[in-house]
């Protein structure tokens, strides 16, 4: 039962979801990583951080209906920690973009990816601040980003942070915490 309040996250959950993919990285014998991503186009493009995928030798996408496939990178911006994959499928669920140009504070904020390995997770919140430069240890700042109360953990980078009409204008990127979760 969907309590009053509540109808908006569960609508933008329902129309989100099913373009919600988890990633799995393999970086050769250094390790391996998690992270989340959408897809975009209905011909196998995802969006995910270029953190995600940098330097990796191998990425797989497992979508929401259990299937995988292998994916490649096919652009890798790392100033903005954008990246693009493919896989090669047809007739996917794409996610319906929006812009974050017209945001404000307080705004609902809806944020889908697959914390610590969790696919499919959804969590709520509101706009907290525009346009924050974020100092993560040794790493570039993180510039004019948008800050959110959504609990976003390991994994969830990459995955899309949604408006209240379920329209992704924003990815989670980043975890500002001194325990290293939210």
């Amino acid at each position: 039962m969907v309590k009053p309040g509540q109808e908006a996250v569960v609508e933008v959950a329902s129309r989100v979801l099913p373009s919600v993919v988890n990633i799995g990285v393999q970086f050769g014998n250094l390790g391996s990583g998690i992270g989340s991503g959408f897809i975009y186009s209905a011909d196998g493009y995802m969006v995910t951080n270029n953190h995600v995928v940098a330097g990796a030798t191998l990425i797989r996408v497992s979508l929401r209906d259990g299937s995988s496939f292998e994916a490649t990178a096919v652009g890798l911006d790392p100033e903005t920690d954008i990246a693009i994959i493919k896989i090669g499928a047809s007739d996917l669920p794409a996610a319906t973009l929006g812009t974050s140009s017209d945001l404000v504070q307080g705004e609902l904020a809806v944020a889908m990816g697959s914390p610590e390995g969790f696919e499919g997770s959804v969590t709520s919140g509101v706009i907290s601040a525009l346009n924050r430069n974020i100092y993560i240890g040794g790493s570039p700042p993180l510039l004019d980003v948008i800050q959110t109360d959504a609990a976003i953990n390991p994994g969830n980078s990459g995955g899309p942070r949604c408006n209240s009409v379920g329209e992704v204008g924003r990815i989670n990127t980043a975890i500002y915490s001194t325990r290293g979760g939210y």
